[in-house]
């Protein structure tokens, strides 16, 4: 798409980045270009007006390097892109005072917090002549738009799916804009506009604990699309039968790009349904196209429940008698539970902020049926671990495995982590990458070691309670304990 004005432009947009740290089927970019205004891309980093959701840890140091691929994407354009780091209001008006906009555009964000945040940055936006335009792209369909045949909010999945693509119209993706001269970046008179130092921003942990994310992750829109194309490619067609394997490439691993931007929903949903798999077939019918639609349905619930990423949807679990051990919290964040599966699991998301999903339902269902404490906690440690924190999804997740939320796994279902771990890690290869002191233990005791003679735990180099530990809690024992508790709020 070109713009149709050759000349200097006649007024100036502010293109305000957020989660959509992408040039190509960017709405708000996009619309900025086609007005045939200067444009001007900014990411203003503030952790006060993201609170109580500002980025994790994990996820600070993907934006950081996002942003510096962004930055470069956007010049190959001719847009030079402005970083600034305090209130969002605040930085947007000196910006557009420092170039004379007179409009920010961005893309719409549904977390209630945000949402918030917004009100108010248009509120003191407006008080100083600058309008906000708010564009869709993070999702496929507005969430407040999908209702039940009595008018409310839908509470599980399969008829919101059903009646979501009744209504679903998802239009083409478009490609990065191209811009006439008068177009890009710079302040009126010539004067060169202050960009900011991405490193300012202090994203980066100050002690570098990012080594193995850094090797595990490209985190830009070339990489974006590089990891979508491999997928679609390679294993689109075999997403079925392979997802439930960690210790294969059986899932899409663009998880990250959709949460921090550098793929739009309709992208990939374009990839994958008009992939030659289910080009002529029933796209809604795809499993993965279902993910997508979890991924709707998690922010359809939080739209009209704004109150459940902090509180139980389900009421009767407000004086659910969850136990409090922050020694337990701890062997659970640390892969020191004694069940490997559940182990593997907390180190692989360590090292590289992200978890198979699988293994997020184990460790999941571990924290809040075995150990009993409440779901909360493993939703903040997973939201500043993983590289792909979205509140969406890590909300609809947590309660799905306490059973606290919507379409909730039945209270009576507690995942056996030994039986998951032999299911779906059946030669133990998820185990020995993550778990390298029980790499030696034959598998007919690798996923539970303490089974294992004396003579094949010592063969193995394996003494429990010393170099691994002993299971935290036996799992009848926690099975029970979970369905007594669980039984009084049952209903």
């Amino acid at each position: 798409m070109e713009s149709s004005s050759q000349g200097p432009a006649d007024r100036t947009i502010v293109v305000w980045y957020r989660r959509d740290l992408r040039v190509a089927d960017n709405e708000a970019l996009w619309a900025a270009v086609h007005s045939g205004a200067r444009v001007v891309p900014v990411f203003v980093s503030s952790e006060d007006d993201e609170q109580p959701w500002q980025p994790g840890a994990a996820q600070r140091w993907w934006i950081h390097h996002s942003l510096v691929s962004l930055r470069a994407a956007l010049a190959e354009i001719g847009l030079d892109l402005v970083v600034r780091k305090g209130a969002f209001a605040k930085s947007l008006i000196a910006i557009a005072s420092e170039v004379g906009a007179d409009a920010v555009f961005a893309n719409r964000r549904f977390e209630p917090h945000a949402a918030s945040s917004d009100a108010e940055t248009d509120k003191v936006l407006s008080s100083g002549g600058i309008s906000l335009q708010l564009f869709d792209g993070f999702l496929l369909h507005d969430p407040a738009q999908i209702r039940t045949g009595a008018g409310g909010p839908y509470r599980v999945f399969t008829p919101f799916w059903r009646r979501l693509q009744e209504q679903l119209r998802v239009p083409p993706p478009v490609g990065a804009p191209e811009l006439s001269l008068g177009q890009r970046t710079a302040s009126p008179g010539g004067a060169s506009i202050d960009l900011g130092s991405i490193e300012s921003l202090g994203l980066l942990p100050t002690v570098n604990w990012t080594a193995e994310i850094a090797r595990t992750w490209v985190p830009s829109e070339a990489g974006a699309h590089a990891a979508l194309d491999e997928f679609v490619t390679n294993r689109n067609s075999v997403y079925e039968s392979r997802r439930d394997f960690p210790a294969e490439l059986g899932t899409s691993r663009v998880s990250p790009f959709l949460a921090n931007g550098q793929l739009s929903p309709r992208q990939i949903w374009y990839a994958v349904a008009r992939s030659p798999t289910i080009a002529n077939a029933d796209a809604g019918a795809h499993p993965y196209l279902r993910q997508l639609g979890w991924r709707e349905f998690s922010y359809h619930v939080l739209r009209h429940n704004p109150f459940t990423s902090d509180a139980p949807l389900n009421a009767r679990f407000v004086s659910f008698p969850w136990r409090r051990s922050k020694a337990d919290l701890q062997k659970w964040q640390r892969g020191q539970t004694g069940y490997p599966i559940v182990d593997a699991g907390m180190r692989e998301l360590w090292a590289t902020g992200w978890m198979h999903n699988r293994v997020r339902m184990v460790v999941a269902s571990f924290l809040t049926k075995h150990l009993l404490l409440n779901w909360r906690h493993g939703a903040a440690w997973f939201w500043d671990t993983l590289v792909d924190a979205d509140l969406g999804n890590n909300t609809m997740g947590w309660q799905w495995s306490a059973g606290t939320g919507a379409d909730a796994q039945p209270y009576f279902r507690v995942f056996n982590p030994t039986t998951q771990g032999k299911k779906f890690d059946r030669d133990g290869t998820y185990v020995r990458r993550w778990l390298p002191e029980l790499a030696r233990l034959e598998n007919k005791y690798l996923h539970a070691p303490w089974d294992a003679p004396d003579d094949v735990l010592e063969r193995a180099g394996v003494r429990l309670g010393e170099t691994y530990p002993k299971p935290i809690v036996p799992h009848a024992e926690a099975r029970e304990r979970a369905l007594a508790a669980y039984g009084q709020v049952k209903g």
